[in-house]
């Protein structure tokens, strides 16, 4: 069957599709376009914020409109959460966040016999046991998804993701290696390590092993691939983590460190497990640990309650920071968490003023950044060609655009003549 696939949402989701699409064509199966043609429509959703919510709902209409005698099966997050509002846009099957082989297989029954809409979401906070997935990327990808953890028991009073996902579940360490050797071996030249909150990976597994142990693992396993992390809790960085990471060669100092807030009351109702001061000290070693890293973050503008003196205290911290780059996001209220219900709560235009005095403001503090690594040279893995130049990424994710001739999936040398937009501006010197 020509099957077609949409993934919204965070690289665990695009991870998991990417897997999906490897075992679809395992199966027989042809990928073709999404705004095609197609026998069926996988669609993985999103739900972090309600703005999620609406595309997840936009991009199904759109699919059981252009096809109305196709397959329509929704899984992820959205799905999961809702999937009673799923149901209601004439989709044919309707999934969670687990069970992608389960999934695959029902969705193979519906294409041979259709039958009524079928529903099958478990309970996300009664799972226990990770979901083994094939690793790997899309077709031409030079950087491959290796998930090494679902699930997330934090539970700040915002987010509905431990509620979509459930609790921690980790890959071993030595699945987690023997992936990545698979990776290498399949000419991918960069892993992404993903998950939900990899910052816990292992906490169940009760080893009395840790992410670093799991870095070393991937990074020894595979020398040859670049090895970048996933968003981490900031208290994740600690002396011995820094100590032990820049002894890794094939790491890239490239580091997300989740905000959220620059002010400490916010983080306290936002049930945040750390303070300013505790988040400045992991971005201080990190500097100290390595050279001109990659540090970006997230932050949500608006959160109930929060004063202009508490949203100024937040800009103050962002620029003490000096993030390389920002996402930034204005509060939005999810039904059935603590926040949802909150004494406080911002109007939606004030918390859209923040987010773009916010985004203004990162801007400004990744220009300063970029325009900071003229004359260096950066070893640049390329990706695609876009607009008549290549462009990749450095080991500090800084994007770069060169001129060159077939660069893809190559790991160049690039001297940086200066900044161009959003990128930075170089010459191709030579291989690695």
């Amino acid at each position: 069957m020509n099957i077609a696939t949409y993934t919204l949402g965070c690289k665990v989701n695009q991870a998991e599709t990417q897997a999906m699409e490897r075992e679809l064509l395992r199966r027989g199966h042809t990928l073709v376009p999404f705004d095609g043609p197609a026998d069926a429509y996988i669609i993985n959703t999103c739900t972090v914020t309600a703005v999620s919510d609406k595309k997840c709902r936009g991009v199904i209409r759109r699919a059981r409109k252009s096809a109305p005698s196709a397959v329509v099966a929704v899984c992820g997050c959205y799905a999961q959460t809702d999937p009673q509002a799923v149901g209601a846009l004439g989709v044919d099957l309707i999934s969670g966040s687990a069970g992608r082989l389960t999934f695959l297989d029902r969705l193979e029954e519906l294409l041979r016999a259709r039958g009524p809409q079928v529903i099958s979401v478990d309970s996300a906070l009664a799972r226990r046991s990770f979901e083994r997935l094939p690793a790997g990327g899309g077709a031409g990808r030079t950087r491959a998804m290796l998930k090494v953890e679902d699930g997330c028991v934090n539970f700040c009073s915002y987010c509905i993701i431990p509620y979509a996902r459930g609790p921690v579940r980790s890959l071993p360490l030595e699945e987690a290696a023997e992936q990545a050797r698979g990776l290498g071996t399949a000419g991918f030249r960069e892993v992404v390590l993903t998950g939900i909150e990899i910052s816990s990976w292992g906490r169940e597994l009760e080893n009395g092993l840790s992410l670093i142990d799991l870095i070393e693992g991937v990074c020894r396993a595979a020398p040859d691939l670049r090895v970048r992390l996933g968003s981490l809790e900031p208290r994740t960085i600690t002396g011995e983590f820094c100590r032990r990471a820049a002894a890794l060669p094939n790491l890239c100092p490239h580091f997300h460190l989740s905000l959220q807030s620059g002010c400490d009351a916010t983080l306290a109702r936002m049930n945040r497990k750390y303070d300013t001061e505790r988040y400045y000290r992991s971005v201080k070693l990190l500097r100290d640990n390595f050279f001109d890293p990659g540090i970006t973050t997230d932050l949500i503008t608006g959160f109930p309650g929060e004063t202009e003196a508490e949203f100024a205290q937040t800009l103050s911290f962002v620029e003490q920071c000096a993030f390389t780059a920002m996402h930034v996001f204005p509060y939005s209220r999810r039904p059935g968490t603590p926040a949802a219900d909150m004494p406080g709560q911002v109007p939606r235009e004030e918390r859209e003023a923040r987010a773009r005095r916010t985004i203004a403001l990162a801007r400004d503090m990744e220009r300063r950044w970029l325009e900071g690594q003229a004359g260096r040279v950066l070893p640049v893995l390329f990706e695609e060609e876009k607009d008549g130049l290549w462009q990749g990424h450095a080991p500090n994710y800084a994007l770069v655009r060169a001129r060159g001739e077939a660069l893809h999936n190559r790991l160049l040398d690039v001297r940086i003549t200066g900044v161009a937009g959003d990128a930075l501006a170089g010459m191709a010197e030579g291989a690695r």
